[in-house]
């Protein structure tokens, strides 16, 4: 079964219009699928997992910089992925939360010095350290927004079990993004995906294909006279993603 998982939870990024323009251009590549899925409307399935992790201690409220959290609830790429946290606003001890309070933010505690290993079905064995310190890959991470929406992470987690998703094929800049979420899903007690990091698409400078980098979008190949095989020899040859 495949699906179509919209993800709009950013207010400022996800219009109508062009979840629309998404929609008829896959079906222009001739890509179909058989039920989708809005992670706008799944608020309340975020919460209840959130409530879930609160209960167990997992969490605890962040008072930190307001860009920090507004990126979170994006996919974080090899070139965004938020800092090593400090620690700043984690609570001494095993201190726990009483209840989900409302604009209020959150992070996922990480146990100092873990070290999450998976193995990718393509880059191979993986292994990266959470904590505060120096050598930490990544550390405490951001679940929960004050705007009451939750973080990439979160709904991906969420998600993926609710869709009964076994396996998950993204591109590489991904791969630490896997080590928050097996995290996660150990916490909520979820099943791990299998995972497939494939590399991803490069201009001839090395940097990834990406709007920001003024790589040319779907729709901008297709007025460019290009049809669907000619994107597909053009791009699919280079058994990437993006």
């Amino acid at each position: 079964m495949l699906w179509l998982r919209d993800e709009d939870l950013d207010p400022l990024r996800s219009r109508a219009e062009l979840a629309q323009a998404m929609r008829e251009d896959l079906h222009w590549l001739g890509i179909r699928w058989d039920a989708e899925m809005r992670q706008s409307e799944r608020v309340s399935s975020y919460r209840n997992a959130m409530e879930q992790l609160l209960r167990d201690g997992h969490v605890y409220a962040c008072n930190c910089s307001r860009k920090d959290l507004q990126q979170a609830v994006q996919a974080p790429h090899e070139d965004e992925d938020e800092p090593v946290y400090s620690g700043q606003c984690r609570p001494a001890g095993s201190e726990r939360a009483a209840e989900l309070r409302d604009e209020t933010s959150y992070r996922f505690r990480v146990n100092d010095d873990e070290i999450v290993r998976f193995v990718d079905e393509h880059a191979g064995a993986q292994s990266f350290a959470a904590g505060c310190g120096a050598d930490a890959d990544f550390g405490d991470f951001v679940v929960w927004r004050k705007d009451g929406l939750p973080s990439y992470q979160l709904a991906c987690v969420v998600d993926d079990a609710a869709m009964g998703v076994t396996e998950v094929v993204r591109g590489r800049d991904l791969l630490k993004s896997t080590a928050r979420q097996i995290l996660l899903q150990r916490a909520l007690g979820l099943p791990a995906p299998h995972y497939f990091h494939c590399d991803l698409m490069r201009d001839e400078a090395g940097a990834r294909l990406a709007k920001r980098h003024d790589a040319l979008s779907l729709r901008a190949l297709r007025e460019t006279g290009m049809t669907p095989r000619d994107v597909i020899a053009r791009f699919g040859r280079e058994r990437t993603c993006n």
